[in-house]
């Protein structure tokens, strides 16, 4: 990037920074007609279901939404998490749509109106990538003091149960050297109980999935409890299996037995890929590896909770680079439709299968697209988690 891409994007970035949280967009829209011409600007977020970009104007009323799927030019950059340049009807004026992703977890589209000849030059459009990037970790600060960009996000209301569960999450994907996460998670505006989450240090990535019992409310406390019990112990520095008997040990005190957390916990070092696991309840996993699809068997211990002072120990396996590891909840392996036949491992092994062409994120929401399908394209009626993690290992030193 030369010198002088470098100061307009420093002077974009610094009028991000000293936006108020409200007036990101308007900001975004003086910087680009100062610096690159920018006849307009349309900021569009992902839904909380990936399935429409919404544009934010004045709420509580919202522009017409673009679907994701739909062939449009905004909704290609979105999935495929690259620059898409549109033509429009205008002579001489193209659409520069710019994915929004902070670190791996995709935001939104940033779609801006300007001169063709402003896109002749490549590097141009990786700045506004550049610029994007920027704005989606602005986005992300503003969140703490403005409900704007949550609220542009709500095709409809969520849940009260939807909310807590959504607050919980870490996001919905994260792209880091070593790997890349996916996740996905469905009904989208009234899930309760289930939740992924993950985090990383130099060393090793954790990655749980929790499959709380129970509905609504009920289901959204306890997960809650177990999640943020697994923090708590994860931050305290222990092993993976003492993580998961204080967890263990704060949801049985707190209900005795009468509810638990199936959770599955992985810690996958990065340097190896070694993975240490414990299957602690009905979380299942699954590896993609060349062409072939199989589940992960595990020894299954007891869910976080069911009894008091349960122990728990790890087991192992090695990852290769180019593995695809796919964990689901109970309500994706074990749902039923109507005719009370199970989803089964056969239709996710299909599934998996069929989508292997796909990025991590892709592949979560084609799990839960099959089994919506299977459902009949009607809203899911259990929570259903799918977290996608793509491997691809520690690059060898240069000598």
């Amino acid at each position: 990037m030369n010198r002088q891409a470098a100061g307009w994007l420093g002077l974009a970035e610094g009028a991000l920074r000293q936006a108020p949280p409200t007036a990101l967009l308007s900001a975004t829209r003086s910087v680009l007609a100062e610096c690159v011409g920018a006849r307009d600007v349309t900021l569009l977020l992902a839904d909380y279901g990936l399935t429409v970009l919404q544009p934010v104007t004045d709420l509580p009323h919202t522009g017409e939404a673009t679907a994701v799927d739909g062939g449009s030019a905004a909704g290609r950059a979105f999935t495929a998490g690259a620059p898409v340049v549109e033509v429009t009807d205008e002579p001489g004026m193209v659409l520069v749509h710019v994915p929004i992703t902070v670190r791996g977890d995709r935001l939104g589209v940033l779609s801006v109106h300007l001169p063709e000849s402003a896109t002749q030059d490549a590097p141009r459009v990786l700045e506004l990538a550049a610029f994007a990037t920027a704005l989606g970790h602005e986005l992300l600060v503003a969140e703490r003091d403005t409900d704007l960009y949550l609220q542009a996000r709500r095709r409809r209301r969520l849940t009260l149960a939807a909310e807590m569960q959504w607050q919980l999450l870490p996001g919905r994907g994260f792209a880091h050297d070593e790997f890349t996460l996916g996740a996905h998670l469905e009904p989208a505006y009234a899930v309760g109980g289930d939740n992924f989450d993950w985090t990383i240090t130099d060393d090793a990535l954790t990655l749980t999935v929790t499959d709380g019992q129970g509905q609504g409310i009920q289901a959204a406390l306890l997960t809650n409890l177990t999640v943020n019990a697994l923090r708590n112990a994860r931050r305290a520095g222990i092993s993976l299996e003492d993580q998961a008997c204080l967890a263990d040990q704060a949801v049985y005190g707190e209900y005795g037995g009468k509810l638990s957390a199936p959770t599955l916990l992985l810690r996958i070092e990065l340097a190896t890929g070694r993975t240490q696991v414990v299957d602690a309840g009905s979380p299942q996993l699954f590896r993609l590896r060349g062409h072939v699809v199989e589940r992960v068997h595990l020894d299954a211990q007891l869910p976080l909770g069911m009894f008091e002072e349960t122990q728990y120990h790890t087991e192992q396996f090695a990852l290769d680079p180019g593995d695809r590891l796919i964990i689901v909840s109970s309500g994706v392996h074990a749902a039923q439709n109507d005719g009370s036949h199970p989803f089964g491992e056969q239709a996710l092994r299909e599934t998996i299968a069929a989508a292997r062409g796909g990025s991590a994120y892709e592949t979560a929401r084609a799990v839960v697209d099959g089994l919506m399908q299977y459902h009949g394209g009607e809203e899911l009626p259990s929570d259903a988690a799918v977290v996608c993690l793509d491997w691809r290992g520690r690059r060898a030193s240069a000598s």
